[in-house]
């Protein structure tokens, strides 16, 4: 799930405004939509999903890290596609792609099969995603760019409210004995009507100035994101045995690699996939660590609440994605606020406002499972999670535009792009260490893992609000993208 907007890649000026201008943009946020609702969707359904089709716990946390893993490395590379080759031609691709991928995971016969579709999935969404910033700084005039981008906020939001709702009654009403595969099904008719409107109404913009791929780049961070969360999936099933441990040690020897070769790239005269120098910039490397641990934080929280509740306490995925709902709400209120004016009179402040609001929630949690035991029920968790909800949105709504106010604007691009990538790299490693820590917690209580969980959902937390202090005060004058 992509939840800010900044470009990936150098923005076409804008023009007069394209005619379609509007019901483009109701192309593109189709494609947003398919994109949030298969992030959400997934969490809730993991456990119908490995009912039917077997294998063991480490299928539900694949199912959800191979998509955002397929993501975060596809990002940067699909939105130069779109600058080289044109961004309706990239957009048409991808969502017809991922239709396609769509009814694959809904055809999947086995575990492996859904896995590589998830894959397929995350890539072609890599480049489908990008094309839409660029899209509307093509059609739309200066003065109604504030107008396009806010369309982006409540559509996400009663996405993200109606999303697990939908979702999981969709698994309960089992739907012509299609059970959990409806959700991918439903990605069918709103991707094709999603191709037809873009085929329609999208600019064919001609391609235009843009660096050449880093390909090599993008397979050496491949593999090094690979070698980390490879092992803390599957690693905790096979008692940890010593290659799992020799793989993240490999993962920091790829780094090391990728980081000279990036600097022998850009010293011979070629674009890096990563600008070397943004990582000497305190402002970024604080962002970097503040990111990923909160967004490790928030996948984790989303995906452990529902196996929780459907595992632990039983609960039907419906009720399980009723019970979710005030965390969502709670959510978009922060972005509403925060929207009114908040994000640029607190700045950096907000973040950290934020982040005590969700360690507060957290704590609450934490202590209302403790108390409540199995006859916890939703109304005693609401509280807290609007807490953490709203604390979520706090952080998020600010945090792009503050991130980027520490970088020089010509590396804008390169920062914004690593940023998205850290956004969904971090939701992988969410689902793969905070999956991992609870399904060990099992092998005690289903109480004692999602405690364990919580407390190591904090510490991830206490990690943001270090890094946190590392940022700019406040966004620069006039930025604009993050939502």
């Amino acid at each position: 799930m992509t939840t800010e907007l900044t470009a990936p890649h150098p923005a076409a000026p804008a023009v007069a405004g394209h005619r379609w201008r509007w019901i483009a943009l109701a192309v593109i946020l189709t494609a947003e939509v398919m994109d949030l609702l298969d992030v959400l969707v997934t969490n809730l359904a993991g456990p119908a999903i490995r009912a039917d089709l077997g294998g063991s716990p480490t299928v539900i946390q694949w199912i959800g890290a191979g998509y955002t893993l397929a993501m975060a490395v596809g990002l940067v590379t699909g939105g130069r596609l779109g600058d080289l080759y044109g961004r309706r031609r990239m957009f048409l691709i991808g969502v017809l792609g991922f239709t396609a991928a769509s009814a694959a995971c809904a055809l999947a016969g086995s575990p492996g099969t859904l896995i590589a579709a998830r894959v397929a999935q995350g890539l072609l969404g890599a480049l489908l995603l990008p094309q839409g910033l660029g899209l509307i700084k093509e059609m739309f005039p200066p003065e109604q760019l504030a107008a396009a981008f806010g369309a982006f906020g409540p559509v996400m939001g009663i996405s993200a409210v109606g999303g697990p709702i939908l979702a999981g009654w969709l698994v309960d009403a089992d739907l012509a004995g299609t059970g959990w595969r409806a959700i991918f099904l439903i990605n069918v008719p709103l991707g094709l009507l999603a191709a037809l409107g873009a085929a329609r109404f999208l600019p064919a913009s001609r391609p235009g100035h843009a660096t050449r791929l880093d390909l090599p780049g993008v397979a050496l961070l491949s593999v090094a994101v690979f070698l980390v969360v490879h092992p803390l999936v599957q690693g905790r099933e096979l008692g940890w045995p010593l290659w799992s441990f020799a793989m993240l040690a490999g993962a920091v020897v790829v780094l090391a690699v990728f980081a000279r070769y990036e600097q022998r790239r850009q010293r011979a005269g070629r674009d890096p996939l990563v600008v070397p120098a943004l990582f000497r910039r305190r402002a970024f490397t604080g962002g970097l660590v503040a990111g990923l641990a909160f967004f490790t934080a928030l996948a984790g929280f989303s995906l452990v609440f529902s196996l929780y509740l459907q595992l632990g306490l039983g609960w039907s995925p419906l009720r399980a994605g009723l019970a979710g709902v005030p965390q969502a709400l709670g959510m978009v209120a922060a972005f509403v606020l925060a929207g009114a004016g908040l994000a640029q009179r607190l700045g950096r402040r907000l973040i950290h406002l934020g982040l005590a609001v969700v360690l507060a929630g957290v704590a609450g949690m934490l202590l209302t499972l403790t108390l409540a035991g199995a006859d916890v029920t939703p109304w005693r968790m609401t509280p807290a999670l609007l807490a953490v909800g709203f604390g979520m949105g706090l952080v998020m709504a600010p945090f792009f535009d503050i991130v980027l106010s520490g970088v020089e604007e010509a590396e804008t691009g390169s920062a914004s792009g690593t940023l998205t990538a850290v956004q969904q790299l971090g939701g992988a490693l969410g689902v793969a260490l905070l999956g991992t820590v609870f399904f060990d917690g099992l092998t005690d209580s289903v109480s004692h893992a999602v405690r364990v969980t919580l407390l190591a959902e904090l510490g991830l937390l206490l990690v943001t609000v270090a890094g946190a202090f590392l940022l700019p005060r406040r966004a620069r004058e006039g930025a604009g993208g993050g939502h």
